[in-house]
């Protein structure tokens, strides 16, 4: 029986054997002192002046399309976006695992919140704004057969109905009439400034009108002259019927869990709830 692990969180560990199958396999060489790790995804720079994301996932996770966002992202056109140059994927029966790790351009501007909740306003140009709207634009342009995977979970019209339901009472409209492509993981740490580049990609897909908008949105709450900005680009869609799905399909996820762990998105996230519920109802 292969053993697997209880949960997968790579922020801890060395993972020295994973980082130089990667190293073999594309022929690079990995500095260990730009290492940047999240739950289940590593990134570090090569010696070829590129980036390379490593990413873990348990069999149950694999779904029927794959899981080469990075690798497809390279068809899109007008995205700001790192350009895809190679990956390698394997299999590790022994721990219950698979792997993969995709090159990409080297990007030199940090991401506007590399965790966490985005509590200071980033203050970004016209120029940041201008870039990040035309490539949403050109991005829900797109024709697509991937499906958007956020969390690793495919979004489907059961997905949404379920957490709406389980923060909001009585008879809701929650019909996703308008689907489009997204990036289905847009937050302040996936974004980059003083350039405004769109990373990780691994999830993108077709979704419900008004998922990156809303998603923007949503981890904007705790600034409000921030969140006024993303909402006046955005009131196109976020006030569409799918765009206000959105919206309360991504705040009953945040007031569903402790008000602790939400910090300051709590409030104004049960606000929007309470208002958009109202806004649905039957």
């Amino acid at each position: 029986m292969p053993h697997i692990r209880p949960e997968l969180d790579l922020r801890s560990g060395s993972y020295d054997d994973v980082l130089k199958r990667v190293e073999r396999s594309l022929d690079v060489r990995l500095d260990r002192t730009t290492v940047v790790r999240k739950r289940r995804s590593m990134g570090l720079a090569s010696d070829r002046g590129t980036w390379v994301r490593v990413e873990v996932r348990s069999p149950e996770k694999m779904t029927s399309q794959g899981w080469n966002g990075t690798e497809t992202s390279s068809v899109l056109r007008g995205v700001a976006r790192p350009s895809w140059r190679q990956s390698v994927s394997w299999n590790d029966p022994d721990e219950g695992l698979t792997w993969r790790a995709d090159e990409t351009d080297f990007v030199a501007d940090h991401p506007v919140k590399p965790g966490g909740i985005l509590t200071t306003d980033p203050e970004l140009s016209e120029d940041w704004w201008a870039t990040l709207k035309s490539s949403l634009t050109a991005l829900a342009e797109h024709s697509t057969t991937r499906l958007a995977t956020p969390h690793t979970e495919t979004i489907t019209q059961a997905r949404v109905d379920l957490a709406i339901s389980r923060a909001c009472d009585g008879q809701i409209d929650t019909r996703v009439e308008q689907w489009s492509a997204a990036h289905a993981d847009l937050n302040w740490a996936n974004l980059t400034a003083p350039e405004c580049v769109l990373l990780d990609w691994e999830d993108w897909g077709i979704a419900p009108r008004g998922l990156d908008a809303a998603n923007l949105w949503v981890n904007s709450l705790a600034i409000p002259d921030l969140a006024s900005h993303v909402y006046r680009d955005y009131r196109e869609e976020l006030e569409s019927k799918t765009g206000r799905i959105m919206v309360l399909f991504l705040c009953a996820d945040i007031v569903s869990a402790p008000a602790s762990y939400s910090g300051p998105l709590h409030e104004p996230a049960l606000q929007a709830v309470e208002r958009l519920v109202k806004e649905l109802q039957l």
